[in-house]
């Protein structure tokens, strides 16, 4: 309770200084007569909306765009209509180069809008396109900060019901949107609406994003889709309609598994016919509620995640592609650090990474007054020697003090049939302190049958502070302290560390040389992380890291780092099969960076590297990634790891190679084909994954998917290889109907 105080009153002696989101509303006119959706908004109707400025966004803020752009943004009593009259000196310069849905390429010109629907600074949904007329829409979330180094707080898995049309002419392509409120969640007080908006225009030829408004440059890479530096607009007397979609799906397909018999002498063949399918209800209880239910769930076969070699002693986290769990899905973050979270939905339903049928489950996401609330019960069935279970997740979130500030709390609970249960809770706040300055703080705590803990000690505790400066220019800095109980076991989340006390700080130092230079950033910092374990007091993993960083406005950039590591080992960590590192404590040194080129240009590369000492051997990783936009049609993208590892005092050693390959044929914007090739020297196997995807409208999609797995190399004299282990084709439809 004194941590609590402590904390309520460092956060009240801060609300007189706390920076509230200021200036005029700007009204959306609503409109008068009709217009035709055609992808020309060429309607006088369209120039009674007042036209909305862009500014330079990058390379150079504040600057004039190098094209001019003409946006309109007007509203009926069914959509809101988005129109964009994008022009060049040179219309040979506009580039398009993807037809497929969700598919972005830097390469490519774009335009699009960010709404931050309930304007809650946090969140928002974003809806683009290019010339080529294809759809992107995503989710927003955490103010598009990201949990990681691979997660900029979007996700591209999440679809809705929405339309765009393209044209272009000598001087010009054109985009007419139309989103139906029935698609966003919104919240009206008095008649009127406030939600944030942010618009980009992405210029390829010239590395150039517009933005309104406004958006300086210092804020991130991510600055352009950051729901906290939104304009807030106004609508009046809008209403969404309370649509029911219903979206059965069939899934038929055949598996076939080459597998030893009993004797280990030879390879005999199990043959899966499959015949499923199932159904997901979407209901909009009014425009801040939707309600979904669902019935033997859809389980994403037509995803795959990419192979991976881990070299660390924790294990990896994974994105959510089920369709079922999109829907707001930001709601029900509870962040632990880095991708460690209180509830991760892929535990639902899929057990040592097989996937377990569930039954079906209900779930709740939205607003009620100043709260928002999410809501989630599902049931899986019983699987080998796991017992049934029921998952379920309550997560209330309201804003406090400002516009960016928010306390909210959750409960999670795991329960078995079996009579196992586990429970999670927490309370949480996150607040802005001054200008760029945020304090985020969280309590959580679990019970579990099988851990006898004392809910009054702190072992099956968790508590985490974190103060942090959010802004790339000038002296920037952050500092972390979280403790991790010996007990704290969240059985519906994911976490790969507990027992230890965590310290994280970094300090940096940013700046941007000017309109007249050809860099575009310089940024140097140093980072520090230590965790230390409770039981014996010592370090569990600590690093030192001097860093540098440079970009150019063409689009180039460098980043190099050395780093200075100590790991301790209370067990032998392996590493594969032959390979190990004995218990003990090691420190070691590292060289580490990354390498890119403009991603506007047609053929783009990532160049990521790391040399030096690996515990007590040495380790040399390099990771090559090129990306070939050959039309708007064809795409070819791959990937090549290297990691050699050796303990030469040990005689032991191994090297991997991860290759993938991915091509991708986009016949227009409704049918696309893409193979996935990928091959992982350790695991000795090569997966081949053909997937087309027919899409004629929102809801609607035909998968045809052939997937094949394979030894690459046979290690096994003396027995008859199979042709392949495994190979899979699945036919899957979705139909949604409207009603």
């Amino acid at each position: 309770m004194k941590i609590i105080n402590v904390i309520t009153t460092i956060a009240l002696l801060f609300i007189f200084i706390a920076n509230i989101k200021a200036g005029e509303v700007l009204k959306i006119v609503p409109l008068k007569g009709e217009l035709n959706f055609d992808g020309v908004p060429s309607e006088p109707d369209w120039q009674l909306s007042e036209k909305i400025p862009l500014k330079m966004h990058f390379p150079v803020y504040g600057n004039q765009p190098t094209e001019e752009s003409d946006v309109r943004i007007t509203y009926d009593k069914d959509y809101l209509w988005v129109s964009a009259k994008l022009y060049y000196k040179d219309i040979s310069k506009m580039v398009s180069n993807s037809k497929k849905r969700d598919e972005t390429s830097n390469s490519s010109d774009y335009f699009g809008i960010i709404l931050d629907s309930y304007d809650d600074n946090e969140n928002a949904l974003a809806f683009f396109t290019m010339p080529s007329g294809l759809k992107i829409d995503y989710s927003v979330s955490n103010d598009a900060l990201g949990n990681g180094p691979d997660d900029s707080g979007t996700n591209y898995t999440w679809n809705s019901y929405w339309d765009v049309m393209t044209s272009k002419d000598d001087s010009a392509w054109y985009v007419e949107m139309r989103i139906p409120f029935s698609s966003l969640r919104f919240q009206t007080v008095e008649n009127i609406t406030k939600m944030g908006l942010i618009i980009n225009r992405g210029i390829s030829y010239c590395n150039e994003i517009d933005t309104y408004p406004a958006i300086d440059t210092k804020y991130g890479e991510n600055a352009r889709m950051k729901p906290s530096l939104a304009e807030t607009v106004a609508f009046e007397n809008i209403a969404s309609r309370n649509p029911v979609y219903i979206a059965p799906y069939l899934l038929t397909g055949f598996t076939r598994d080459w597998t030893k018999n009993e004797d280990g002498s030879q390879y005999v063949k199990n043959d899966n016919p499959d015949l499923t399918g199932g159904l997901d209800v979407k209901y909009n209880i009014n425009s801040n509620l939707t309600l979904d239910f669902t019935a033997n769930t859809d389980f994403a076969q037509v995803e795959a995640d990419d192979e991976t070699v881990n070299l660390t002693r924790y294990s990896l986290s994974f994105p959510e592609k089920r369709l079922f769990f999109q829907e707001r899905a930001s709601i029900f973050n509870y962040e632990l650090g880095g991708p460690q979270s209180l509830f991760y939905s892929r535990n639902i339903g899929i057990t040592n990474g097989e996937p377990v049928r569930i039954l079906g489950g209900a779930r709740m996401v939205g607003r009620i007054g100043k709260w928002d609330v999410g809501f989630l019960d599902m049931n899986t069935v019983r699987f080998n020697e796991n017992p049934a279970e029921n998952f379920g997740v309550v997560r209330l979130r309201k804003q406090v003090i400002n516009e960016n500030s928010y306390i909210g709390g959750i409960v999670t609970s795991r329960l078995g049939f079996d009579g196992k249960y586990n429970v999670a809770y927490g309370i949480d706040g996150i607040f802005r302190l001054f200008k760029d300055d945020y304090m985020d703080i969280k309590i959580a705590q679990t019970q579990d049958k099988n851990i006898e803990s004392n809910m009054a000690s702190p072992d099956p505790g968790f508590f985490r502070l974190a103060w942090q400066r959010r802004s790339e220019e000038g002296f920037g800095y952050e500092a972390i302290y979280a403790y991790w109980g010996k007990d704290f076991n969240p059985g519906s989340g994911f976490m790969f560390t507990n027992n230890i006390h965590e310290l994280r700080a970094s300090t940096q130092y940013g700046w941007f040389p000017g309109k007249d230079s050809e860099i575009f950033k310089y940024r140097a910092s140093l980072d520090f992380e230590m965790l230390r374990r409770i039981q014996d007091g010592n370090v569990e993993n600590m690093e030192l890291s001097p860093q540098f960083e440079v970009s150019t406005k063409s689009g180039y950039g460098a980043f190099i780092a050395f780093g200075m590591r100590k790991e301790g080992l209370l067990n032998d960590f392996q590493l594969t099969d032959h390979v190990f590192v004995p218990a003990g404590t090691y420190t070691f040194y590292k060289l580490f960076g990354m390498l890119n080129s403009p991603k506007t240009k047609k053929v783009a590369a990532t160049l990521d590297y790391m040399a030096g000492g690996f515990y007590d051997g040495n380790m040399f990783s390099i990771a090559f990634k090129p990306e070939f936009s050959l039309s708007s049609s064809f795409q070819v993208s791959g990937s090549y790891q290297l990691d050699k590892v050796s303990f030469s005092n040990r005689v032991q050693s191994f090297t991997n190679n991860i290759a993938r390959v991915k091509i991708t044929y986009m016949l227009n914007t409704r049918i696309s084909l893409s193979s996935f090739v990928q091959y992982n020297e350790i695991d000795n196997i090569i997966i081949t994954n053909f997937r087309l995807r027919y899409n004629p409208r929102d809801g609607n999609d035909l998968y045809l998917v052939f997937n094949d797995l394979r030894t690459a190399r046979n290690f096994e004299p003396g027995i008859k290889q199979p042709p392949y282990n495994n190979r899979t084709v699945v036919i899957k439809y979705t139909h949604t109907f409207r009603l």
